[in-house]
């Protein structure tokens, strides 16, 4: 089959990445799209059960360091457009091993950014480079009504924003000294189905259900600005349309919540849907000693993106809330299966390392 364009989505067995390819999957029939996945512990084919047999689909175990296996891909497939979510991405990972965030964010992205400038090399014409990075690398915000925008300056504070940090940078060197087709986008936190549950919204939700504790750091006081992950597909989809070349776009929710305030909404909605009285888990919460660099406040300004491509949120906070606290309910098989380690004993059954 003669499809239109062949794009390869990195990372699309992720939280993010999957909601990516399942949108691209079935907006784009005419599309090819090719979901590249190492399958690491926050991989899971399981999240894409539902267009995994689509004739414009394709998934393809491999790591993105692996340049000679990068430049087979885009022969093979003749990639004519990257979106790029691959990446190690938690922080407290990234202080305990800060070299494997470095070896996976910074040269995994300058692999696929050197195999895409050399398939490329007849023509960057129809081509595009779109790499998705975090609101992290801008560093923190005080309490001042201030928020980041596409011009604030990089003041990384973790191994994990440093390491996204110079992965921008290359992407953006690489645009300068070669021409090379790309984009960058900045997004806020995320929550969502299909999320890792070492991640704060879908492990306190798993731990209420379980009676365990809610480590909460230091007071709770510190700020994110939350984005629901279907939202930040859309804006993903619009922007590698739609947006200019070597520009860069922040994705936010314009949602800023305390830690301990989302707790607690997430408390209340937990035991609602379980039919606890409220307040009943409130006692689950443990308040636990601050990470190192654990940045106070981040805000994302997203008007430039609403303004030149007219995307907004669509979802108001408490009714994304409410969706995903009833998935995590609604699919307990998925989360035990995450928490217990079987589905990394099954790919590991199912596939062998190329």
């Amino acid at each position: 089959m003669e499809f239109k364009r062949n794009i390869l989505i990195t990372g699309g067995a992720g939280f993010i990445g999957s909601h990516v390819v399942r949108l691209f999957v079935n907006k784009y029939p005419e599309y090819h799209i090719i979901n590249l996945d190492k399958l690491t512990y926050a991989g899971n084919l399981a999240n894409l059960t539902d267009i995994e047999e689509m004739p414009n689909y394709t998934f393809v175990r491999a790591d993105i360091c692996d340049f000679d296996k990068m430049m087979e891909l885009f022969k093979t497939f003749s990639i004519d457009g990257v979106i790029h979510l691959a990446a190690e991405s938690h922080v407290d990972r990234s202080i305990k091993d800060p070299l494997t965030f470095a070896q996976t964010n910074v040269m995994g992205t300058l692999s696929l950014l050197q195999a895409a400038k050399l398939s490329w090399a007849d023509s960057f014409e129809g081509k595009r480079f779109y790499h998705i990075s975090t609101d992290e690398v801008y560093g923190a915000l005080h309490f001042d009504g201030t928020f980041f925008t596409e011009t604030t300056k990089y003041n990384p504070h973790s191994p994990y924003s440093a390491s996204k940090a110079g992965s921008d940078h290359f992407v953006r060197a690489f645009h300068d000294t070669y021409g090379l087709p790309t984009v960058v986008t900045n997004c806020s936190n995320n929550y969502g189905p299909y999320q890792f549950p070492e991640k704060l919204i879908p492990l306190f939700i798993n731990n209420i259900r379980h009676g365990k504790p809610l480590p909460v750091y230091g007071k709770g006081e510190n700020v994110r600005d939350w984005l629901y992950v279907v939202d930040h597909a859309r804006a993903i989809d619009v922007i590698f349309h739609e947006g200019k070349i070597a520009d860069t776009y922040n994705i936010g929710g314009f949602n800023e919540w305390k830690n301990i305030d989302l707790i607690k909404v997430i408390i209340k909605t937990v035991d609602r849907l379980l039919g606890n009285a409220e307040g009943t888990s409130e006692k689950l919460i443990t308040y636990v000693t601050d990470r190192a660099g654990h940045d106070l406040r981040y805000a994302i300004d997203s008007t430039k993106l609403k303004n030149e491509l007219g995307w907004e949120p669509s979802l108001q906070f408490e009714e994304g809330i409410e969706k995903t606290v009833r998935w995590y309910l609604d699919n307990q098989e998925w989360m035990d299966n995450i928490t217990s380690g079987e589905y990394e004993k099954y790919y590991e059954s199912m596939y062998t390392d190329r």
